[in-house]
């Protein structure tokens, strides 16, 4: 449980650091709705949660990305609209006893495989991410300079949404599909107050991400509390910290 609480807290921290540099923090909350309606198949299903999450977004992301190429309406519009959809195809099917499970999470149901796919799939995800990074910063500064210097702008854009998916679903057992998006969103703000460089930024974000996960299941565990709501209460309270330090 605490590996996976460690690699969570990292990856969600990385790829959202990124997101709010795109401007793009309500992107992650919506996705981590998207998955809802993956979730709950697998519930129904008995098969391991990530699975049906992960298709669920990916499904989601890549409507997304035909879309936006095909339309000038912006990603966040996009995917508020796949949001509500699958929020409510979500609420549908889930079966009643699991519906907590679905939107606040339940750790102590993680298993080795589990923990294993948190491990490898973490470690893919920062280093795709830190590989694309130079080309997506520059392409969200200005997207006609991306392209000019041989950047596929609109590959970047899919890699990202994917990347971020997958940091969604691995912790959705952990956290929840209500909570997921918020995990992705507090670490990186917070980060955003304290830092000054693009690479502290980026390192901030995930060791904060790490500290949610960690220290909100830590005390979950010992006041018998839901470890979900506990690990955003934490990167919450880490947020409001931060503000007395705010780089201006």
């Amino acid at each position: 449980q605490i590996i996976s609480a460690i690699f969570i807290g990292l990856a969600a921290g990385y790829v959202g650091s990124f997101m709010i540099l795109r401007r793009m923090a309500l992107v992650g909350d919506a996705l981590s709705h998207v998955a809802l309606p993956g979730l709950a198949i697998a519930l129904l299903l008995n098969i391991n949660p990530f699975i049906g999450a992960f298709a669920s977004l990916f499904i989601g992301i890549i409507c997304v990305w035909l879309i936006e190429n095909k339309t000038e309406l912006p990603t966040e519009s996009l995917i508020g609209l796949f949001f509500t959809f699958s929020l409510a195809i979500g609420f549908l099917i889930t079966p009643q006893t699991e519906i907590l499970e679905a939107l606040f999470g339940d750790i102590s149901k993680i298993s080795a495989t589990d923990a294993y796919l948190a491990v490898v799939l973490s470690a893919i995800l920062i280093t795709v991410m830190y590989y694309i990074s130079k080309g997506f910063i520059l392409s969200t500064i200005s997207p006609d300079l991306a392209k000019a210097s041989g950047f596929r702008v609109a590959r970047l854009n899919f890699i990202f949404l994917a990347l971020v998916a997958v940091a969604v679903a691995l912790g959705i057992k952990a956290v929840g599909s209500l909570l997921m998006g918020a995990l992705v969103i507090i670490p990186a703000i917070t980060s955003k107050n304290i830092t000054s460089s693009l690479r502290g930024y980026n390192l901030a974000s995930s060791l904060i991400g790490l500290i949610s996960t960690v220290g909100g299941m830590a005390i979950a565990s010992r006041f018998h509390l839901s470890p979900g709501p506990m690990v955003i209460i934490i990167s919450s309270a880490l947020f409001l910290l931060s503000l007395p330090f705010t780089k201006k």
